[in-house]
């Protein structure tokens, strides 16, 4: 967005799939090994717009099938065993305090990007009543379609923060 009240982070992008694939490009992502999924713990309000996310998110995303990581919980999702991973209801990031932070913003979803050190891009949603993350492995880092992809069901699941 161009500018808005609520964005705190340092520079907002408005991307389409093409354009992200730009920003995706630039983290200099590196190989990370598929590890098991922490499942969140998050408010009872937080829980329950993440069961409502858990109903919307669809069967397969850039042609992967879902499947859901252990243990089995609605705050957790996958695609491609491992390939792609959501979990709703993490905790605020402390990188989103920073000035100098990025967002970028995909089909009315802010998202922060970190890249985390031998792993696969990170974005957290930003502005909404629960944080969701989505993690993307290497092969996957340089697109934008999973993210896109994901960004409809969240946006209509997990209300904007006011």
């Amino acid at each position: 967005m161009t500018s808005s009240r609520r964005r705190p982070l340092r520079s907002t992008l408005l991307l389409g799939p093409s354009a992200a694939v730009l920003v995706l490009a630039a983290a200099g992502c590196s190989v990370g090994g598929a590890s098991p999924v922490a499942v969140p713990t998050p408010s009872p309000e937080a829980a329950a717009y993440c069961e409502a996310l858990h109903a919307e998110l669809p069967e397969t995303v850039v042609g992967l099938r879902r499947s859901d990581p252990s243990p089995d919980s609605e705050l957790t999702s996958g695609w491609g065993d491992g390939a792609i991973v959501l979990r709703c209801g993490v905790p605020r990031p402390a990188k989103m305090d920073d000035p100098q932070a990025e967002a970028v913003e995909a089909d009315g979803v802010s998202w922060m990007l970190e890249q985390p050190e031998g792993s696969g891009p990170r974005f957290t949603s930003t502005y909404r009543k629960a944080y969701v993350e989505v993690t993307l492995s290497e092969e996957y880092a340089h697109d934008a379609t999973p993210l896109a992809a994901l960004a409809g069901p969240v946006g209509r699941a997990v209300p904007d923060r006011l």
